[in-house]
């Protein structure tokens, strides 16, 4: 008996004609260049997908320092700029670089921090980072990124999308839309901050864009109810919540099935579920009850300067263990400084007290994650990214502080499939500009991507009428990064 086929599957079967491509694009796991759509996918668009090749990690630790700390002060020792402290920047390292920032170019300005090298690699860690500095040998600096934009809510865009323009997936949702969710009660993709308000840019910065919008990110509020009114109201029996459910999942899916281009309906109808499997899945995930006090004082539980970040690695190392693929922690805000501009690590002026404070929230628990991590055997697993939007100049602003710097900073990687201890790129003798290997934000995205199984070019989605991927028409994988 011959087979018939609906209009979809007979343009999926019939070599991908002009139509199908276009169809097997807008499905899940679609595109020029994927491998067949599974039908549990199209049902279903968090259920698990194959990698191009063997992946290196299983999940990805994403930790933006908000605001652009200065890795000169950090982690990129220059020798040059203590010598030259105080005079004009020399016009040979202004060459080829637009530099128009916030308060134009300064003089020099070499800080006080004191240096030390750690580990058998030798890596520089300023006395701000001495916890992280422990964990030399588990990095891979790359200390010739550069990015493009001097403002912090495009600049950060970039950093999470690719693009200076509102519109584009996160790299989050591409990673969910590319492989689904290892864990059907938890969302794929997590967002994890402190205080009580959205970080700078706010929800745009965890979007899924064009792709469908079950794939964005879910944020984790502070506190013990991580999600708004996730809990059932008590008037309301488990028994009257589940029948209310399986009503609306009638109702939508006769719905998606008279709109089926309708991809804010098919979230709506998977959040419905996906919400009353988090009841209990999501309170128990950000839980410490059975978490030992010695972990909690290894995350800086227990010290009111690094309980608020620490909270947030180790809710981090929990979602990891329930097989959260993508987790991006933003730091700040410190309430502890009384000047709004300081709450973050934006330092244009009062450079030291600035940095001082947001390095000693951040060092101790990213320490305590990596070596929480490695204990458990799940550093091999995961990816840890330290990030930032750009980072600052080597010339002062208002004589304390640091203007913006998109030229040439440090950035660095540690976990699975990374070589450790090892440092990609430089910037020149006064840490301005990358002037060794350069890596731009698409590069980075296409490393990630590679460690988790993912040819960047290959993650395609038809937008349009145009193929798009995560790193736009660039990005090259940092193969001198990988072990």
């Amino acid at each position: 008996m011959s087979k018939s086929f609906s209009r979809r599957e007979l343009l999926l079967h019939a070599g991908y004609g002009a139509g199908g491509l276009v169809l097997s694009s807008a499905l899940p796991g679609g595109g020029l260049f994927a491998a067949p759509v599974p039908a549990e996918a199209a049902i279903d668009p968090l259920a698990p997908k194959a990698t191009h090749f063997p992946a290196k990690i299983k999940s990805v630790i994403w930790l933006h320092m908000d605001g652009a700390p200065s890795t000169l002060d950090l982690y990129d020792y220059k020798p040059d700029l203590v010598k030259l402290n105080g005079q004009e920047v020399p016009e040979s390292f202004l060459k080829g670089i637009k530099t128009s920032t916030q308060g134009g170019v300064g003089k020099l300005f070499a800080s006080n921090r004191s240096w030390k090298q750690y580990g058998a690699s030798g890596a520089w860690f300023s006395d701000l980072l001495p916890n992280i500095a422990q964990h030399a040998d588990s990095l891979a600096f790359i200390k010739s990124s550069k990015t493009i934009g001097a403002t912090h809510d495009i600049s950060i865009l970039k950093l999470n999308t690719g693009d200076l323009n509102p519109g584009r997936p996160t790299l989050g949702a591409w990673i969910t839309y590319a492989l689904g969710s290892a864990n059907s009660d938890l969302p794929p993709y997590v967002v994890l901050y402190s205080g009580n308000k959205e970080p700078s840019g706010g929800s745009i910065n965890w979007s899924a864009g064009f792709l469908p919008a079950v794939y964005q990110g879910t944020a984790f509020r502070p506190g013990d109810s991580p999600i708004l009114h996730l809990n059932r109201p008590e008037v309301v029996s488990s028994t009257q919540q589940r029948e209310n459910l399986d009503l609306l999942k009638r109702l939508n899916t006769n719905s998606a099935a008279r709109h089926p281009h309708d991809t804010e309906l098919r979230a709506r109808l998977n959040a419905y579920e996906l919400a009353y499997r988090m009841e209990t899945a999501a309170p128990e995930a950000v839980d410490f009850g059975k978490e030992s006090e010695a972990t909690k004082r290894l995350y800086g539980l227990d010290d009111e300067a690094t309980r608020a970040y620490g909270t947030n690695m180790l809710r981090a190392r929990r979602l990891v263990e329930r097989g959260v693929r993508f987790i991006q922690v933003v730091s700040g805000p410190l309430e502890i400084l009384a000047d709004a501009d300081d709450r973050n690590w934006d330092a244009h002026q009062d450079l030291e007290q600035n940095h001082g404070a947001h390095a000693r929230a951040v060092d101790k628990p990213i320490a305590g994650l990596l070596s929480d991590l490695k204990s458990r055997g799940l550093l091999d697993s995961t990816l840890v990214v330290w990030t930032s939007e750009f980072s600052r100049t080597p010339y002062g602003q208002s004589g304390t502080g640091r203007d913006h710097n998109p030229w040439g900073y440090t950035q660095w990687l540690a976990g699975g499939g990374v070589k450790a201890g090892y440092t990609h790129g430089r910037t020149d003798e006064i840490g301005l500009k990358a002037v060794e290997n350069p890596v731009d934000t698409y590069d980075l995205h296409a490393t990630v991507l590679q460690l988790l199984g993912l040819d960047h070019l290959r993650v395609t989605f038809a937008n349009n009428g145009r193929a798009e991927r995560p790193t736009v028409v660039y990005g090259e994988v940092i193969k001198d990064v990988l072990a």
